[in-house]
């Protein structure tokens, strides 16, 4: 009896983390409202209930109703017409930051990398499109304008046309690169991003047999780039640690020939510790 009701046990699989769980046990009411909450970025601050409800694919109705819960709730604020996040939300980013293992055995790290160089340094994860900086080091000052890149924690950059988010996805299995692909058709952001489909897996390929990438201009004119991968003990690329430096300021070179070797060492001595 129990083998036939687990045969029939609906289960739901997210496409993004493989994880799955029984349909019993999902709760569709918090889905849509992380939904809702997922709308707001960099280039969105603010959204209407239209706007809402177009992102998300939920009714009119049903965007109003989590719109105004989660304002009820102390998430968003409103002007009447449009909605926009309040600081409480920053609780979570603060409590993973301040609890999670890797930002924190990272930082003084980082920051020694940053004294020994004067530049800056990141870490970062891979979240479905975006590259994430959960680890930043302190500059003691820092004059030069690099914008977006690596200019604050939580800062979420495309993958593919930066040097963590390649890194990132060169150590994926083939498999997974061509349904991240498929999911995040290459967008061109300057005109040196790579847009197409097997010259972009070619690549990844030759990042994963170096275990290092360089990047310029991809994302941003002006700006460069080079990373290389931090592993587990158990040989699996779980971040990315990068730096970053306007091209007016360093050039490639020097890039690979003197920093490299530093972001490797940093990296190897992060793998002894995790």
């Amino acid at each position: 009896m129990d083998s036939d009701l687990n045969k029939t046990e609906k289960l739901l699989q997210n496409k993004d983390n493989k994880k799955i769980i029984r349909h019993e046990d999902f709760v569709a009411g918090i889905s849509k409202g992380m939904a809702i909450l997922d709308c707001f970025g960099a280039d969105r601050h603010r959204l209407n209930i239209s706007m809402a409800a177009e992102r998300t694919g939920m009714t009119r109705a049903a965007a109003r109703r989590h719109l105004l819960t989660l304002e009820y709730l102390g998430y968003l604020e409103s002007d009447g017409h449009y909605f926009y996040l309040t600081p409480k939300i920053l609780k979570f980013s603060g409590a993973y930051l301040s609890g999670a293992q890797l930002p924190k055995i990272s930082q003084p790290l980082l920051n020694l990398l940053t004294n020994q160089t004067s530049l800056i340094f990141s870490v970062m994860v891979l979240d479905g499109y975006e590259a994430i900086t959960i680890a930043r080091s302190a500059a003691h000052q820092q004059t030069d304008r690099v914008n977006p890149y690596g200019l604050h924690l939580g800062n979420r950059l495309p993958a593919h046309a930066t040097s963590a988010g390649k890194i990132l996805l060169a150590h994926l299995e083939p498999n997974e690169q061509s349904e991240w692909l498929e999911k995040y058709p290459l967008q061109r952001l300057t005109k040196y991003t790579h847009t197409d489909n097997a010259t972009f897996l070619n690549l990844l390929h030759e990042i994963k047999e170096q275990d290092w990438c360089y990047s310029s201009e991809e994302h941003e004119l002006g700006v460069h780039a080079l990373a290389v991968p931090i592993y587990a003990q158990s040989s699996k690329v779980i971040a990315a640690l990068n730096i970053v430096s306007p091209t007016t300021r360093t050039t490639k070179e020097y890039l690979i020939q003197h920093i490299l070797p530093l972001l490797q060492e940093t990296a190897r001595e992060l793998r002894n510790i995790l």
